[in-house]
């Protein structure tokens, strides 16, 4: 499994530690993600995930490593940082007493771009919300206002998204239309990091999945160099692939079967600079 070249790359994270207290949260986290994909960081609740995300997007500072984001210094350049990204927490920060071109309206306006009007008919019609641009966000359904919060970080077109457990408390139709609308977005070039519990959604979305557990990336690859991590079972002569559950139970049971998949992949590679 091959880190992305430094010049290819979106958000570039090395030995990243963050402690409360006497909790160590993360603990040596490394992490490439590169231009135009879909990275799942998967992990258990309280893992560290959101942590990561606050880290990156310049909210929390960490005690140790070091992180950039778009080329920028999480910790030196933060300003820099921030004009390149747009953080959509877990849950929808939009505006119920407004409609909801009204909400893009208003973003737009305060980011002070030219034509506010034209940027939300065009991104109501990109979320598939315009039948509903002109009615209350308090009408709106869970899904939809998902939609609308992802759109509303799109507002000044940021190179980077960080998307914090997108569709936690949706049902699966709601569920499903969020899938849709970030899957768009590597389709108009953005790059996506997005943060889950459900193995389900990491394998529908992300081009490469990254687990976390105990403060460490074990294993970081597509979900067919995952599945490559377990020989396929038969039963009765049946050959049965593995699932993405499969994997990470695995890994969670033994995570140094993960680092030595990776710290292999990187020196057959030749990688400089990779960790192992």
């Amino acid at each position: 499994m091959t880190a992305p070249s430094a010049a290819g790359t979106a958000i570039r994270v090395r030995g990243l530690a963050k402690s409360y207290g006497d909790l160590a949260v993360l603990n040596g986290v490394d992490l490439d993600v590169r231009r135009g994909s879909i990275v799942a960081l998967l992990g258990s609740n309280g893992v560290g995930k959101t942590t990561a995300v606050k880290i990156l997007s310049t909210l929390l500072r960490a005690d140790a490593g070091t992180a950039h984001v778009a080329g920028f210094d999480v910790t030196t350049q933060p300003a820099a940082v921030r004009e390149s990204i747009s953080l959509t927490g877990q849950f929808a920060a939009v505006d119920e007493i407004l409609t909801g071109r009204e909400n893009l309206v208003l973003i737009a306006r305060l980011r002070h771009l030219p034509d506010p009007a034209t940027i939300a008919d065009g991104l109501l019609a990109r979320f598939a919300l315009t039948d509903a641009g002109n009615r209350k966000v308090s009408t709106y359904s869970g899904g939809m206002r998902r939609r609308l919060d992802i759109a509303m970080s799109l507002i000044g077109n940021p190179p980077v998204i960080f998307l914090d457990e997108p569709t936690t408390g949706l049902d699966p139709q709601a569920r499903s239309d969020v899938w849709r609308a970030v899957k768009d977005l590597t389709a108009h070039g953005t790059t996506v990091l997005l943060t889950t519990q459900y193995l389900d959604e990491a394998e529908q979305l992300a081009d490469r999945i990254a687990i976390l557990h105990q403060g460490r990336i074990i294993v970081n690859g597509t979900l067919a160099e995952l599945r490559a991590l377990l020989p396929p079972a038969t039963v009765e002569y049946v050959e049965k692939q593995a699932t993405l559950e499969d994997v990470f139970l695995a890994l969670v049971a033994n995570p140094d079967a993960g680092r030595d998949v990776n710290h292999k992949a990187a020196a057959a590679a030749h990688i400089p600079g990779t960790p192992t």
